[in-house]
């Protein structure tokens, strides 16, 4: 029988566990790997496509991307502990994304005198030869794990794999030691496993006893209303809980949602403040969202009778959590929901029924006001050199299509884009999950790869978009044809760090002489930071526009720069912090 490395079976592993891609970011603790790839092209054997990524933010952005897309967890290769901090903030995102993604770092070599193939041949394995690696990323990650041996990587990759995907699913990490990837291993030697017996865990439905208690409550409320963030990231969901909200008449408000959870013609959508629909009901639902309001700033929740139905509903990786509920419930919404629906539509009488689109026409007048308040912000084109963001927006919704993706990335703007970009079906808007800005690049480069007929919008600040690692989006949407479309806010600096001290210090020094520490300007005349031109390096079409009259002409440039398949850039001059 034939021996081979480790590498190799780590190879066979991966495509026995259907990973399409690496995302990978290489160094010298990948040799085996890179030689068995390299072995296994040469006879023409199927494994995942390597996408090569300048800077490993970029690399686990795009699997979280391309995961947020598909479900599906891919591999992401970085080099042992500097990699693995250079991704630690993009792990961080995918992790509160509840997203999989397989982190994989190659680990210093422990051979020292040439005892083993792979041992330390050079000076970079001893600085790099850490104590505890995977601290740098532990409180991120469903599981770690250091491969001890070639003979279990199957298994090794299998439980990885079953931990991602399960609900909640979330990122795992495993180290590689250089000489564990260089043993070899006699076939007859590797013990049989077939990975689907080492499938992953999925929530499920409740009990029907408290079914009909959630049934009981929605239907004995007279103002019942739902918060969510991120139930969209099963579309079933989406429509399961529009058509309980239009039953029951509830009023479903997104508060920095991750996700598109409902569509926002729906009558029963109610925007994105908490406090607009708080006011006045009397029960509400939480459904799969972390943060539903700031308690501080919404005192008055504390009133409603709260139902909270999650498939992460105890947030046991936030220390402190702090929103008290009535009924917690975890599982799968969209099956809970289902079953709910079920219960109400069978009760529903004709009285109900009628009770129910009494008070949903009663949002009318609401809703009306809403949006002509929308169409009075949006209209005010601002000036030259200072954009008005609703313009922007809305000059982009009327460009844009129903199934385009968006990401919001817009920050203190952001709120603006949920109000002017309003979308209608699932899967099309992605917002910050995460702590960590700079993600929208790397994860519109994802989903562009997961649905590369469709068109990907990225929208960011341009304090984000340097964390973002621009001249690595680029590079890899030039290399790997992923056109993707971008729009920088340009307000010159983070206008978020400026608004959070004046929330702490409205009357303090800082804002007596307007020393916020947070601009980004050169301050001489006829300078300017021309962001478009790291996209341009690496042949995308890039402008800037400061005149709202000539925005319609450029987003048409750019959309047909990318409906071409090159990447866009527009850098836009809005209202400055």
């Amino acid at each position: 029988m034939a021996s081979h490395s480790t590498a190799h079976y780590f190879l066979e592993a991966l495509v026995d566990l259907q990973v399409e891609y690496i995302f990978a970011n290489l160094g010298t603790d990948h040799v085996s790997l890179i030689e068995e790839i390299a072995r296994w092209d040469s006879e023409g054997r199927a494994h995942p496509e390597v996408i090569l990524c300048p800077h490993e933010v970029v690399a686990v952005h795009m699997a979280a991307g391309y995961a947020s897309a598909t479900g599906r967890g891919q591999a992401v290769l970085v080099h042992v502990d500097a990699g693995t901090a250079n991704a630690a903030m993009a792990i961080q995102n995918a992790f509160r994304y509840r997203l999989p993604v397989l982190l994989i770092a190659g680990k210093a070599p422990f051979a020292l005198h040439g005892e083993l193939p792979g041992g330390r041949d050079t000076y970079v394995h001893f600085v790099q030869d850490s104590f505890d690696q995977a601290s740098v990323v532990r409180p991120y990650v469903k599981w770690d794990y250091t491969l001890p041996s070639g003979v279990v990587v199957k298994e090794a990759l299998a439980r990885a794999a079953a931990f991602m995907h399960s609900d909640p699913p979330g990122p795992v990490y495993m180290m590689l030691p250089r000489e564990t990837l260089a043993e070899t291993w006699d076939e007859t030697a590797m013990p049989a496993y077939l990975p689907a017996r080492y499938g992953s865990v999925k929530a499920g439905g409740i009990d029907p006893p408290r079914a009909q208690a959630v049934a009981d409550a929605l239907m004995a409320a007279d103002n019942p209303i739902a918060l969510t963030a991120y139930l969209g990231r099963n579309p079933e969901a989406v429509s399961l809980l529009e058509r309980l909200a239009v039953v029951c008449g509830i009023r479903v408000a997104e508060f920095i949602p991750v996700t598109m959870n409902i569509c926002h013609d729906s009558p029963c959508f109610a925007g994105s403040d908490p406090a607009a629909v708080i006011a006045g009901a009397d029960l509400g639902l939480l459904i799969d969202i972390d943060v539903p309001f700031i308690p501080q700033m919404l005192k008055d929740a504390n009133r409603l009778r709260w139902i909270q139905i999650d498939v992460d509903a105890l947030k046991a990786d936030i220390p402190m959590w702090g929103f008290a509920t009535d009924l917690r419930i975890q599982g799968d919404s969209a099956v809970i929901l289902r079953q709910v629906l079920e219960i109400v539509v069978a009760r529903a009488d004709v009285s109900y029924q009628r009770k129910v689109l009494g008070r949903i026409a009663s949002w009318q007048p609401a809703r009306e006001a809403a949006a002509a308040k929308r169409a009075a912000a949006a209209a005010h084109k601002g000036s030259i050199g200072a954009i008005n963001p609703a313009f922007l927006f809305a000059r982009l919704q009327a460009q844009l299509s129903e199934h385009d993706i968006v990401l919001n990335e817009a920050v203190r703007n952001a709120p603006v884009l949920q109000q002017q970009l309003r979308r209608t079906r699932p899967g099309t808007y992605v917002g910050l999950a995460g702590g960590g800005l700079g993600f929208s690049g790397g994860m519109a480069l994802g989903l562009k790869l997961a649905h590369p007929a469709r068109r990907v919008v990225q929208i960011t600040g341009d304090g984000a978009y340097h964390f973002a690692a621009p001249d690595s989006v680029y590079a890899v949407a030039q290399q790997y044809r992923l056109p993707i479309f971008t729009v920088i806010l340009d307000n010159h600096g983070w206008q978020a760090v400026k608004a959070s001290v004046q929330r702490v210090y409205p009357d303090g020094a800082a804002q007596r002489s307007d020393a916020f520490l947070s601009r980004l300007r050169t301050g001489r005349q006829g300078e300017q930071r021309r962001l478009a031109d790291v996209a341009c390096a690496f042949g995308a079409h890039g402008e800037r526009v400061d005149d709202p009259d000539a925005l319609d002409e450029a987003i048409e440039r750019c959309l047909a720069a990318v409906d071409a398949g090159r990447s866009a850039v527009l850098h836009v001059d809005i209202t400055p912090l």
